[in-house]
């Protein structure tokens, strides 16, 4: 891998398929240079983590419950006393309402997708089409040299 990159050929891939899988060096370092240079063109990145996220397609593009750790405190009533529910906006469609009219779009950058399951990975794979402006990203695991492939071919390879 050259010493600069530009990160053109990924930008362009990432344009034209919609959704990548990343491997990185373990060392870290290289996927910083790329979402620089994915900002320096425009997009706006969303940086989250895979662990913990729960479903998918709901935390991303639907209106969700969640339900904090009590801590002690119950709610009242005669329910069952494991705290209130509090609905969250969908995070993907409150970034796109927020986008500024010069911007290229969202990039959602997933790190530790080694933890998602094949449905998971598969729903993240389309939803480039279903929200052409959403381009992913997820990091898929670890390689010598910072390489992408398509989406799709990550879940063959698992």
């Amino acid at each position: 891998m050259a010493l600069i990159t530009t990160g053109n050929a990924f930008i362009r891939d990432l344009e034209k398929i919609g959704a990548l899988g990343v491997y990185v060096p373990l060392e870290g370092g290289f996927e910083g240079r790329y979402r620089r240079r994915l900002r320096a063109a425009g997009y706006v990145i969303l940086h989250i983590t895979a662990k913990g996220l729960g479903d998918v397609a709901a935390y991303l593009t639907g209106v969700h419950g969640v339900r904090p750790p009590h801590l002690g405190k119950k709610s009242t009533g005669s329910g069952a006393a494991v705290g209130y529910v509090y609905y969250v906006p969908p995070v993907v469609s409150y970034q796109l309402e927020q986008l500024s009219p010069k911007s290229k779009g969202l990039v959602l950058w997933l790190i530790e997708g080694y933890t998602l399951s094949d449905e998971e990975v598969e729903f993240l794979a389309t939803l480039p089409s279903l929200e052409p402006r959403v381009k992913v990203v997820i990091e898929r695991g670890g390689d010598r040299a910072f390489r992408w492939t398509p989406l799709q071919k990550t879940l063959l390879a698992s």
